[in-house]
């Protein structure tokens, strides 16, 4: 029967790249000279790792927290489709305490390295207005599905291609998307038409914006209706990035540069 130390061996035998979330500068120094390729996930390149990935939000999820790792390393051209690696994490606070061996494989590509990492607004702003999105699809607006459009970022260039269809309540506000009593409020104004305007630091310019960008060339998947292409063309027009939940389907989608770039069931989040 095999030993603990066995099974331990097996699960770290044979990679072809070590990733290191976030390590103390003595323990990233012990995996120099293993011969594996190391890469150091973490907010700041701390221990000063050749091969680097920056995490922008500490993804409390460690499986989130994974994922987004190795699609970082994907993008990067430092893992690639097939490659074994194990991923060093901590999951209590205190250290790497956790080793989990992942096989890479294009499914784990879901876009969310992109969405986090290369948009123009803060990490943290798209944080918060997915979050929004994933509890309005998973709760809807009284128990009703409910569809929302939310355009994040070149705040100024959305507004000069959108127009008002109501009042906006934001005006003149200095409210920020991340407030817990705001996304109240932004739950609450999804149920009307338009889309939500926000700014590159959070700052919710306005509501009920009518899109006015151009469709012509914008090849969203069939099936998906006038939110989802005003959202995508929109990015593609400005430097924003949309994030659309579907009354119909009930799913999240996220675009950028006129295309999909991630898509997310709120069930399974």
């Amino acid at each position: 029967m095999a030993s603990l130390t066995d099974h331990l061996t097996d699960l770290v035998d044979d990679v072809d790249a070590t990733l290191l979330f976030s390590p103390a500068s003595s323990f990233y120094e012990r995996f120099a000279d293993d011969g594996v390729e190391v890469v150091v996930v973490a907010p700041d390149n701390d221990v000063d790792a050749e091969t680097f990935v920056e995490l922008p939000l500490p993804f409390d999820n460690v499986k989130d927290r994974i994922r987004f790792g190795i699609e970082g390393s994907m993008d990067e051209g430092l893992v690639s489709q097939g490659d074994e690696v194990a991923c060093v994490a901590s999951v209590f606070d205190g250290g790497s305490d956790a080793i989990v061996r992942v096989t890479v494989d294009e499914g784990i590509h879901t876009g969310i390295y992109d969405l986090f990492a290369n948009s123009r607004a803060e990490p943290s702003v798209i944080r918060d207005v997915f979050e929004v999105a994933i509890e309005l699809g998973q709760k809807g607006q009284k128990g009703k599905p409910v569809g929302a459009l939310f355009v994040v970022g070149d705040a100024g260039k959305v507004m000069n291609k959108s127009r008002p269809l109501s009042y906006n309540p934001f005006e003149k506000s200095h409210v920020h998307v991340g407030d817990p009593i705001v996304n109240v409020m932004l739950k609450e104004f999804s149920r009307l038409d338009g889309a939500f305007v926000v700014s590159d630091s959070g700052k919710i310019v306005s509501a009920y914006r009518y899109l006015e960008p151009a469709a012509e060339g914008v090849d969203i998947p069939k099936g998906l209706g006038a939110r989802h292409m005003s959202g995508a063309a929109i990015t593609r027009d400005t430097n924003s990035t949309a994030i659309v939940l579907s009354e119909s389907d009930g799913l999240v989608r996220a675009f950028k540069a006129g295309e999909l770039i991630l898509e997310i069931d709120p069930e399974e989040y």
